[in-house]
Protein backbone atom coordinates (compact mmCIF):
# COMPACT_ATOMS: atom_id res chain seq x y z
CA UNK A 1 0.00 0.00 0.00
CA UNK A 2 2.77 2.40 0.94
CA UNK A 3 4.70 1.69 -2.28
CA UNK A 4 1.54 2.36 -4.28
CA UNK A 5 1.09 5.69 -2.49
CA UNK A 6 4.67 6.68 -3.34
CA UNK A 7 4.19 5.80 -7.01
CA UNK A 8 0.94 7.73 -7.22
CA UNK A 9 2.53 10.80 -5.62
CA UNK A 10 5.36 10.69 -8.19
CA UNK A 11 2.82 10.20 -11.00
CA UNK A 12 0.75 13.25 -10.00
CA UNK A 13 3.94 15.26 -9.53
CA UNK A 14 5.10 14.36 -13.05
CA UNK A 15 1.70 15.21 -14.56
CA UNK A 16 1.90 18.69 -13.03
CA UNK A 17 5.31 19.25 -14.55
CA UNK A 18 3.52 20.59 -17.65
CA UNK A 19 3.23 23.88 -15.77
CA UNK A 20 6.25 26.22 -15.52
CA UNK A 21 8.39 26.43 -12.39
CA UNK A 22 7.75 29.43 -10.16
CA UNK A 23 11.10 31.12 -9.70
CA UNK A 24 10.56 32.25 -6.09
CA UNK A 25 8.63 29.23 -4.81
CA UNK A 26 10.47 27.33 -2.06
CA UNK A 27 9.16 23.93 -0.99
CA UNK A 28 10.04 22.61 2.46
CA UNK A 29 9.50 18.86 2.28
CA UNK A 30 9.54 17.11 5.65
CA UNK A 31 9.63 13.29 5.55
CA UNK A 32 11.09 13.59 9.07
CA UNK A 33 8.89 15.25 11.78
CA UNK A 34 9.33 19.00 12.07
CA UNK A 35 10.24 20.81 15.29
CA UNK A 36 10.29 24.58 15.94
CA UNK A 37 14.05 24.91 15.53
CA UNK A 38 14.98 22.28 12.96
CA UNK A 39 16.63 23.19 9.66
CA UNK A 40 13.44 23.47 7.61
CA UNK A 41 11.82 25.70 10.23
CA UNK A 42 14.91 27.91 10.38
CA UNK A 43 14.87 28.28 6.57
CA UNK A 44 11.19 29.19 6.69
CA UNK A 45 11.80 31.89 9.30
CA UNK A 46 14.82 33.24 7.41
CA UNK A 47 12.96 33.51 4.08
CA UNK A 48 9.89 35.09 5.65
CA UNK A 49 12.10 37.75 7.20
CA UNK A 50 13.89 38.32 3.89
CA UNK A 51 10.62 38.48 1.94
CA UNK A 52 9.88 37.90 -1.76
CA UNK A 53 9.49 34.11 -1.55
CA UNK A 54 6.46 31.88 -1.73
CA UNK A 55 6.95 29.13 0.86
CA UNK A 56 5.07 25.84 0.87
CA UNK A 57 5.41 23.23 3.61
CA UNK A 58 4.72 19.56 3.05
CA UNK A 59 4.80 17.58 6.30
CA UNK A 60 4.57 13.89 5.47
CA UNK A 61 4.18 12.73 9.12
CA UNK A 62 0.89 14.68 9.30
CA UNK A 63 -0.68 12.63 6.48
CA UNK A 64 -2.81 10.45 8.74
CA UNK A 65 -6.41 10.84 7.52
CA UNK A 66 -8.08 10.16 4.14
CA UNK A 67 -8.62 13.88 3.61
CA UNK A 68 -4.97 14.71 4.29
CA UNK A 69 -3.86 11.84 2.08
CA UNK A 70 -5.88 13.23 -0.84
CA UNK A 71 -4.43 16.68 -0.25
CA UNK A 72 -0.94 15.21 -0.12
CA UNK A 73 -1.44 13.27 -3.35
CA UNK A 74 -3.09 15.96 -5.45
CA UNK A 75 -2.44 19.41 -3.96
CA UNK A 76 1.00 18.92 -2.44
CA UNK A 77 2.37 17.09 -5.48
CA UNK A 78 1.10 19.91 -7.74
CA UNK A 79 2.64 22.62 -5.54
CA UNK A 80 5.93 20.77 -5.31
CA UNK A 81 6.12 20.28 -9.09
CA UNK A 82 6.26 24.04 -9.62
CA UNK A 83 8.82 24.84 -6.92
CA UNK A 84 12.17 26.22 -8.00
CA UNK A 85 13.85 25.29 -4.70
CA UNK A 86 13.15 22.11 -2.76
CA UNK A 87 14.64 21.41 0.67
CA UNK A 88 14.13 18.11 2.52
CA UNK A 89 15.42 16.74 5.82
CA UNK A 90 15.30 12.97 5.25
CA UNK A 91 14.91 10.35 2.54
CA UNK A 92 11.66 10.78 0.58
CA UNK A 93 10.76 7.51 -1.12
CA UNK A 94 8.89 8.89 -4.18
CA UNK A 95 11.86 11.14 -5.04
CA UNK A 96 13.56 8.72 -7.43
CA UNK A 97 10.50 8.54 -9.70
CA UNK A 98 9.87 12.30 -9.72
CA UNK A 99 10.94 14.12 -12.91
CA UNK A 100 12.11 17.54 -11.80
CA UNK A 101 12.47 20.50 -14.11
CA UNK A 102 16.03 21.27 -15.18
CA UNK A 103 15.49 24.59 -13.36
CA UNK A 104 14.68 22.95 -10.02
CA UNK A 105 17.27 22.89 -7.24
CA UNK A 106 16.85 20.01 -4.78
CA UNK A 107 18.82 20.13 -1.52
CA UNK A 108 19.10 17.33 1.04
CA UNK A 109 19.67 18.90 4.47
CA UNK A 110 19.60 15.64 6.43
CA UNK A 111 18.47 15.66 10.07
CA UNK A 112 21.75 14.40 11.53
CA UNK A 113 25.04 16.23 11.78
CA UNK A 114 28.69 15.37 11.42
CA UNK A 115 29.79 11.74 11.18
CA UNK A 116 28.68 9.34 13.90
CA UNK A 117 26.43 6.37 13.11
CA UNK A 118 26.54 5.02 9.56
CA UNK A 119 23.61 5.96 7.34
CA UNK A 120 22.38 5.78 3.75
CA UNK A 121 24.45 3.60 1.43
CA UNK A 122 26.86 2.82 4.27
CA UNK A 123 24.22 0.66 5.96
CA UNK A 124 23.55 -2.99 5.26
CA UNK A 125 20.59 -2.35 2.93
CA UNK A 126 18.40 -4.73 0.97
CA UNK A 127 18.52 -4.42 -2.82
CA UNK A 128 15.10 -2.75 -3.01
CA UNK A 129 16.10 0.05 -0.66
CA UNK A 130 19.44 0.48 -2.42
CA UNK A 131 17.63 0.94 -5.72
CA UNK A 132 15.31 3.59 -4.25
CA UNK A 133 18.25 5.51 -2.78
CA UNK A 134 20.21 5.20 -6.01
CA UNK A 135 17.36 6.78 -8.00
CA UNK A 136 16.97 9.49 -5.35
CA UNK A 137 20.67 10.35 -5.49
CA UNK A 138 20.31 11.46 -9.09
CA UNK A 139 17.80 14.12 -8.08
CA UNK A 140 19.98 15.99 -5.58
CA UNK A 141 21.55 19.26 -6.63
CA UNK A 142 23.19 19.62 -3.22
CA UNK A 143 23.71 17.71 0.00
CA UNK A 144 24.66 19.83 3.00
CA UNK A 145 26.97 18.90 5.87
CA UNK A 146 28.57 20.59 8.86
CA UNK A 147 32.24 20.54 7.85
CA UNK A 148 34.83 19.77 5.21
CA UNK A 149 36.08 16.73 7.14
CA UNK A 150 32.81 14.85 6.67
CA UNK A 151 32.10 15.74 3.02
CA UNK A 152 33.48 12.46 1.70
CA UNK A 153 31.34 10.48 4.14
CA UNK A 154 28.19 12.33 3.09
CA UNK A 155 28.98 11.85 -0.59
CA UNK A 156 29.28 8.10 -0.05
CA UNK A 157 26.21 7.83 2.18
CA UNK A 158 24.01 9.66 -0.34
CA UNK A 159 25.61 8.23 -3.47
CA UNK A 160 26.52 11.61 -4.95
CA UNK A 161 29.72 13.14 -6.27
CA UNK A 162 31.65 14.98 -3.57
CA UNK A 163 31.32 18.19 -5.60
CA UNK A 164 27.60 18.23 -4.71
CA UNK A 165 28.27 18.20 -0.97
CA UNK A 166 28.48 21.70 0.52
CA UNK A 167 29.78 22.39 4.03
CA UNK A 168 27.53 25.33 4.88
CA UNK A 169 26.71 24.12 8.39
CA UNK A 170 23.26 23.11 9.60
CA UNK A 171 20.54 25.80 9.86
CA UNK A 172 19.16 24.12 12.99
CA UNK A 173 22.35 25.06 14.84
CA UNK A 174 21.73 28.79 14.38
CA UNK A 175 19.30 28.77 17.31
CA UNK A 176 22.02 27.46 19.63
CA UNK A 177 24.31 30.40 18.82
CA UNK A 178 21.77 33.20 18.75
CA UNK A 179 21.69 35.68 21.60
CA UNK A 180 19.33 33.52 23.66
CA UNK A 181 18.40 34.56 27.18
CA UNK A 182 19.22 31.20 28.76
CA UNK A 183 18.32 32.56 32.21
CA UNK A 184 14.81 33.33 31.01
CA UNK A 185 14.58 29.97 29.22
CA UNK A 186 15.55 28.22 32.46
CA UNK A 187 12.98 30.22 34.44
CA UNK A 188 10.27 29.21 31.96
CA UNK A 189 11.38 25.58 32.22
CA UNK A 190 11.34 25.69 36.03
CA UNK A 191 7.78 27.01 36.00
CA UNK A 192 6.69 23.97 33.99
CA UNK A 193 8.85 21.57 36.02
CA UNK A 194 9.10 23.12 39.52
CA UNK A 195 10.83 20.05 41.00
CA UNK A 196 13.90 21.00 38.90
CA UNK A 197 14.25 24.54 40.20
CA UNK A 198 17.72 25.37 41.49
CA UNK A 199 19.20 22.05 40.41
CA UNK A 200 21.79 21.02 37.85
CA UNK A 201 20.02 19.42 34.90
CA UNK A 202 21.17 16.03 33.60
CA UNK A 203 19.42 14.95 30.41
CA UNK A 204 19.12 11.25 29.55
CA UNK A 205 18.36 10.94 25.82
CA UNK A 206 18.73 7.36 24.53
CA UNK A 207 18.07 6.40 20.93
CA UNK A 208 15.89 3.54 19.74
CA UNK A 209 16.96 -0.04 18.97
CA UNK A 210 15.96 -1.76 15.75
CA UNK A 211 15.11 -4.95 17.67
CA UNK A 212 11.78 -4.51 19.48
CA UNK A 213 12.82 -6.53 22.54
CA UNK A 214 16.03 -4.51 22.92
CA UNK A 215 14.06 -1.31 22.48
CA UNK A 216 11.65 -2.29 25.24
CA UNK A 217 14.60 -2.93 27.57
CA UNK A 218 16.10 0.59 27.38
CA UNK A 219 14.48 1.94 30.53
CA UNK A 220 14.89 -1.36 32.39
CA UNK A 221 18.64 -0.99 31.86
CA UNK A 222 18.71 2.49 33.38
CA UNK A 223 18.50 2.43 37.18
CA UNK A 224 17.02 5.87 37.69
CA UNK A 225 16.23 5.38 41.37
CA UNK A 226 19.82 4.47 42.23
CA UNK A 227 21.23 7.25 40.06
CA UNK A 228 19.08 10.02 41.56
CA UNK A 229 19.77 8.76 45.09
CA UNK A 230 23.54 8.80 44.55
CA UNK A 231 23.56 12.16 42.78
CA UNK A 232 21.59 13.79 45.59
CA UNK A 233 19.39 16.87 45.71
CA UNK A 234 21.90 18.93 43.75
CA UNK A 235 20.80 17.28 40.48
CA UNK A 236 17.57 16.69 38.56
CA UNK A 237 17.60 13.91 35.97
CA UNK A 238 15.46 14.48 32.89
CA UNK A 239 14.53 11.97 30.21
CA UNK A 240 13.71 12.63 26.55
CA UNK A 241 12.70 9.53 24.60
CA UNK A 242 13.22 9.15 20.85
CA UNK A 243 9.87 9.00 18.97
CA UNK A 244 10.65 5.42 18.00
CA UNK A 245 11.42 4.23 21.53
CA UNK A 246 8.64 2.12 23.04
CA UNK A 247 9.98 1.22 26.46
CA UNK A 248 6.87 1.62 28.57
CA UNK A 249 6.41 4.05 31.46
CA UNK A 250 9.18 6.42 32.52
CA UNK A 251 11.02 5.40 35.69
CA UNK A 252 10.22 7.04 39.01
CA UNK A 253 12.67 9.80 39.84
CA UNK A 254 12.97 11.03 36.24
CA UNK A 255 11.36 14.18 34.85
CA UNK A 256 9.83 13.35 31.47
CA UNK A 257 10.68 16.10 28.97
CA UNK A 258 9.96 14.08 25.83
CA UNK A 259 7.69 16.86 24.56
CA UNK A 260 10.26 19.64 25.04
CA UNK A 261 12.26 20.83 22.01
CA UNK A 262 15.80 19.40 22.04
CA UNK A 263 17.36 22.77 21.15
CA UNK A 264 15.91 24.31 24.30
CA UNK A 265 17.14 21.37 26.41
CA UNK A 266 20.62 21.69 24.90
CA UNK A 267 20.79 25.30 26.01
CA UNK A 268 19.65 24.81 29.61
CA UNK A 269 20.97 21.34 30.55
CA UNK A 270 24.37 20.94 32.16
CA UNK A 271 25.14 17.32 31.22
CA UNK A 272 23.94 14.84 28.61
CA UNK A 273 23.70 11.09 29.12
CA UNK A 274 23.15 9.31 25.84
CA UNK A 275 24.13 6.09 24.11
CA UNK A 276 24.28 6.24 20.32
CA UNK A 277 22.12 9.29 19.65
CA UNK A 278 23.36 12.13 17.49
CA UNK A 279 22.06 14.53 20.15
CA UNK A 280 25.67 14.40 21.39
CA UNK A 281 26.51 16.63 18.40
CA UNK A 282 24.43 19.49 19.86
CA UNK A 283 26.05 19.26 23.29
CA UNK A 284 29.56 18.94 21.88
CA UNK A 285 28.92 21.93 19.63
CA UNK A 286 28.34 24.02 22.76
CA UNK A 287 31.24 22.38 24.61
CA UNK A 288 28.86 20.77 27.09
CA UNK A 289 29.58 17.61 28.99
CA UNK A 290 28.49 14.25 27.54
CA UNK A 291 28.46 10.84 29.23
CA UNK A 292 27.91 7.76 27.07
CA UNK A 293 25.96 4.95 28.71
CA UNK A 294 26.68 2.11 26.26
CA UNK A 295 25.50 -0.95 28.17
CA UNK A 296 24.78 -2.87 24.93
CA UNK A 297 27.58 -1.51 22.72
CA UNK A 298 28.70 -4.80 21.18
CA UNK A 299 25.18 -5.77 20.17
CA UNK A 300 24.39 -2.29 18.84
CA UNK A 301 27.60 -2.18 16.79
CA UNK A 302 26.71 -5.53 15.22
CA UNK A 303 23.38 -4.12 14.04
CA UNK A 304 24.23 -0.45 13.32
CA UNK A 305 27.92 0.35 13.12
CA UNK A 306 29.81 3.64 13.38
CA UNK A 307 32.22 5.50 11.11
CA UNK A 308 34.94 5.47 13.75
CA UNK A 309 35.86 3.49 16.86
CA UNK A 310 33.04 4.39 19.24
CA UNK A 311 34.93 4.52 22.54
CA UNK A 312 37.85 6.54 21.16
CA UNK A 313 35.69 8.90 19.11
CA UNK A 314 32.74 10.02 21.25
CA UNK A 315 33.11 13.37 23.06
CA UNK A 316 32.97 12.09 26.62
CA UNK A 317 33.39 9.24 29.08
CA UNK A 318 31.95 5.84 28.14
CA UNK A 319 30.37 3.71 30.87
CA UNK A 320 28.75 0.30 30.45
CA UNK A 321 27.34 -0.22 33.94
CA UNK A 322 24.70 2.01 35.54
CA UNK A 323 26.64 1.90 38.83
CA UNK A 324 29.38 3.96 37.14
CA UNK A 325 27.05 6.75 35.97
CA UNK A 326 27.06 8.98 39.10
CA UNK A 327 30.87 9.25 39.15
CA UNK A 328 30.98 9.87 35.40
CA UNK A 329 28.46 12.70 35.77
CA UNK A 330 30.44 14.32 38.59
CA UNK A 331 33.88 13.81 37.01
CA UNK A 332 35.41 16.84 35.22
CA UNK A 333 34.65 16.86 31.47
CA UNK A 334 37.30 15.61 29.08
CA UNK A 335 37.90 18.91 27.28
CA UNK A 336 40.51 17.43 24.93
CA UNK A 337 38.22 14.66 23.71
CA UNK A 338 35.27 17.00 23.31
CA UNK A 339 37.36 19.60 21.49
CA UNK A 340 38.78 17.05 19.06
CA UNK A 341 35.30 15.73 18.24
CA UNK A 342 33.90 19.25 17.87
CA UNK A 343 36.66 20.51 15.59
CA UNK A 344 36.48 17.41 13.38
CA UNK A 345 32.73 17.57 12.78
CA UNK A 346 32.08 21.31 12.55
CA UNK A 347 33.59 24.18 10.60
CA UNK A 348 31.35 26.90 12.02
CA UNK A 349 30.47 27.95 15.57
CA UNK A 350 28.10 30.83 14.88
CA UNK A 351 24.52 31.56 13.83
CA UNK A 352 25.32 32.06 10.13
CA UNK A 353 24.50 28.61 8.75
CA UNK A 354 21.15 29.57 7.19
CA UNK A 355 22.74 32.63 5.60
CA UNK A 356 25.53 30.49 4.11
CA UNK A 357 22.98 27.98 2.82
CA UNK A 358 20.89 30.76 1.28
CA UNK A 359 23.91 32.19 -0.53
CA UNK A 360 25.15 28.80 -1.81
CA UNK A 361 21.79 27.38 -2.92
CA UNK A 362 19.16 30.09 -3.46
CA UNK A 363 21.12 33.23 -4.25
CA UNK A 364 23.48 31.31 -6.55
CA UNK A 365 20.58 29.86 -8.56
CA UNK A 366 18.02 32.69 -8.76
Amino acid sequence: MRKLMYRLFALFFNLNRIFPVKRTRVALLAPHPLSPNDSLSRIETFLKEKGGFEIIKIEVPRVKTPGKLLRFMFCDSASLARAKFVFLNDNFMPLGDMKFSSEAVVTQLWHGEGAFKKFGFDLNLDEGTKEILKKSAGKYSYVTCTGENVKKIYAGAFGVDESKVIATGSPRDDFLFKNNNTGRLREDFDRKFPACKGKKLVLYAPTFRENEADDANILNSFDAEKLTARLGEEYAVLIKLHPRVHSGSVNAGLTDVTGVDISLLTLICDTLITDYSSVCMDFALLNKKCVFYAYDLEKYEAERSFYFDYEDYVPGEVVKNSDDLPAAIKNPPNAGKTGKFREFNFDYFDDGNTQRLYEAVIQANL
